[in-house]
C-alpha cells in the first residue's frame, strides 16, 4: 500500500485476488457493491480519496504548480482501463463501454491526488448524471482550485478535503464561489 494520506479508510491493505477482482488499495469491492445514488460524486465507501505524499504545502513550488509537472505522476492508460473495467462492475454500471467513463482522480493529481492509488480514482460517467453535470464539469473545478492553491488563497490541504467531500460545491467551502 503507498504511504498516501487517505482521507478515510475503508478497507484493510491487503493485497489479494479473488476471481479476478483486486483486493486492498481500496478497490474490495464486489460487482455492485458501489452505489450509483451519490452520482455525480463517487460512493465515497469505494472512492474516498488519497493523496500524494510528495505534494505538500511546502512543495507545491516545484510539483503541481509546475507547468506539465502532472503528466510526470500520470498512471498509464493499461493501468487506468484496468482498474476501470473491474471498477464499472463494482459500481454496477449497466454500460460497460470503457469510453463513456473517465477514470478520474477524485482529489485531481493537479491537487496531489495520489496518481495510481484505486481509492483515488472511479469510472466518472461522461455523460449527464443529471443538472446538466458532467465529467468535464469536474476539470473547471479543479482548474480554479489548483490556481488558487498556486497564487495562495487556498491553503492545498483544503482545496484537497474540499474536493474529496463534494467537488460540486468545493469552491463554495473554500470561499472561491
Amino acid at each position: 500500500m503507498s504511504s498516501a494520506r487517505r482521507l478515510s479508510t475503508p478497507l484493510a491493505a491487503l493485497a489479494l485476488t479473488v476471481g479476478g477482482l483486486a483486493l486492498g488499495s481500496g478497490s474490495a469491492h464486489a460487482a455492485g457493491s458501489c452505489s450509483q445514488d451519490y452520482l455525480p460524486l463517487p460512493d465515497s465507501s469505494c472512492t474516498p480519496g488519497a493523496t500524494n505524499p510528495d505534494v505538500t504545502q511546502d512543495t507545491i513550488g516545484s510539483t503541481i504548480c509546475v507547468s506539465g509537472w502532472t503528466a510526470t505522476v500520470r498512471p498509464s492508460t493499461s493501468y487506468t482501463n484496468a482498474l476501470k473495467t473491474r471498477q464499472i462492475a463494482a459500481y454496477g454500471y449497466e454500460d460497460t463501454s470503457l469510453s463513456d467513463y473517465e477514470e478520474d482522480h477524485l482529489i485531481p493529481l493537479e491537487l496531489g491526488g495520489a496518481p495510481k492509488d484505486p481509492a483515488n480514482l472511479w469510472p466518472e460517467p461522461r455523460y449527464d448524471t443529471g443538472a446538466g453535470v458532467t465529467a468535464y464539469s469536474k476539470d473547471t473545478v479543479e482548474n480554479r482550485l489548483k490556481k488558487a492553491v498556486c497564487v495562495g488563497t487556498v491553503p492545498l490541504a483544503d482545496a484537497q478535503d474540499a474536493i474529496a467531500t463534494d467537488w460540486t460545491t468545493a469552491l463554495q467551502a473554500v470561499g472561491l464561489a
